[in-house]
């Protein structure tokens, strides 16, 4: 009998798992029903040959693109990261580039990425190794434990990371640290990082040493993350001397010296770590709430990535407010969608995938962001809105940090639906929001998991 009830289980198994294959049944099924026209044919054959965008190029959005904006933020100059993911940086410091040069009226400005960058992976670095300590009793298969091994350090983040170093690092102008070869292909030098900061946290999680001896092995490891980021990146500069030049390119009076925090203290006034405010579009979550997530800052004494969760319509209103008031903003979004690069023209209606195809693609935002399939992927500074007569947003521009060759004089437009889809965060000083923002802000946040899907750095 038990053999009976055994063979019976058996078999209710291997149906079980008959019901969820492939069968020659469907295989025929799907032969027959999936017979090309001509012009299905013609179009599975020029696939063969090239990219599915190419194909999918909706020819009738091609006209000329109207570039007019009716409020806009001046320009100061396209910036280009090159081969690294270093967009929020780049963006970070744009922002600041633009105030500084608009109070000042400089002719030009830029400050280094390459130096703040060399702080960014020494802190990311000593975040890491930290958390592999505070984390040393949890097993390895611990999912907390499996996303640091995963992601111990990268050339990507966000504008709390911009806030934390510049208040720590203080800034430096491009010209005392330019970047060199490796911070324009972070790739292969990245990889080697990871790589000895792995076999660090390995060693870190063996034996049982006191915890006096984990932070001297974290030192110790520290100064060969040191080591290796000099011989990449260089050695950050401690003092420097500048002064502003003139439209001839001489200084306006005698360069003073500076070490770079007090170059930063000069020239800025605002506290970039409490009066902006990062704002999130996110329907997966209740709005008006506020959220943190786990892990997710630059340096172990900072400050996670912190943000209010609003509808569309009132974040929209915070950039308008600061556009027109001259003040550029940090903005991200999934910025590979529907995007024609030539143009410069983000726009959904760019690419007709579903005609190449013949399925439809019809997930919405929510449900996007829920299957993975959707979110922040890039940062750039928001300047420009166009405005209808009644003060209704009708596209959006952005000055990128890809080169001045790229989509429209170095800058993206984006036409106001495509914006509501794609678009996920803005910061904003606080000046431009609502009482009722303001408020919201001072939630008490919801931390959510270093995994969670909205979790993604800008590069």
């Amino acid at each position: 009998m038990k053999n009976l009830i055994t063979l019976s289980l058996l078999s209710l198994s291997i149906n079980a798992m008959a019901q969820g294959n492939i069968t020659p049944d469907m295989l025929r099924k799907y032969e027959k029903q999936t017979q090309l026209t001509a012009a299905e044919r013609a179009i599975s054959n020029a696939l063969a040959a090239g990219p599915v965008s190419g194909l999918a190029l909706n020819q009738a959005n091609q006209v000329e693109q109207d570039t007019y904006f009716s409020n806009s933020v001046p320009s100061k100059g396209i910036t280009d990261q090159k081969s690294s993911g270093r967009c929020w940086l780049f963006t970070g410091l744009n922002v600041l580039r633009a105030e500084m040069m608009n109070k000042h009226s400089l002719r030009e400005m830029e400050f280094s990425q390459n130096y703040l960058f060399f702080y960014d992976q020494l802190e990311k670095a000593n975040l890491f190794l930290q958390a592999i300590i505070d984390t040393r009793d949890k097993s390895m298969d611990d999912q907390t434990v499996i996303w640091l091994f995963q992601n111990p350090l990268s050339d990507g983040g966000t504008f709390t990371g911009v806030a934390d170093l510049v208040n720590k690092y203080g800034l430096v102008p491009v010209g005392v640290m330019p970047d060199n070869y490796t911070a324009k292909n972070t790739a292969q030098f990245t990889t080697f990082l990871k790589r000895k900061l792995r076999e660090d946290a390995i060693r870190l999680r063996e034996g049982k040493p006191s915890d006096k001896q984990l932070q001297q092995m974290k030192e110790e490891q520290l100064g060969e993350i040191y080591k290796m980021l000099v011989v990449g990146l260089g050695k950050p500069v401690e003092k420097f001397k500048w002064a502003p030049k003139d439209s001839n390119g001489r200084y306006v009076y005698e360069p003073e010296e500076f070490t770079p925090q007090e170059f930063y203290k000069k020239y800025f006034t605002a506290n970039l770590q409490t009066d902006f405010i990062m704002l999130m579009n996110d329907p997966t979550r209740p709005y008006w709430k506020t959220y943190e997530i786990q892990y997710d800052r630059h340096t172990y004494d900072g400050h996670n990535w912190l943000y209010l969760n609003l509808p569309m319509k009132e974040i929209k209103e915070c950039a308008i407010a600061s556009i027109k008031d001259s003040t550029m903003m940090y903005f991200s979004c999934d910025v590979s969608k529907f995007l024609d690069r030539t143009k410069g023209i983000a726009d959904l209606r760019n690419f007709n995938y579903d005609d190449i195809f013949g399925v439809k693609f019809g997930m919405n935002k929510k449900q996007r962001i829920m299957s993975y399939d959707s979110g922040s992927t890039h940062a750039m500074t928001l300047k420009a809105v166009d405005l209808d007569e009644k003060g209704r947003p009708l596209k959006w521009e952005v000055e990128n940090s890809w080169g001045q060759s790229s989509g429209h004089k170095g800058h993206i437009i984006m036409t106001d639906e495509w914006f509501d889809e794609y678009m996920f965060r803005l910061v904003v000083n606080k000046k431009y929001l609502s009482e009722a923002i303001l408020k919201a802000a001072q939630q008490k946040p919801t931390l959510l998991p270093c995994w969670d899907p909205m979790f993604s750095s800008e590069e």
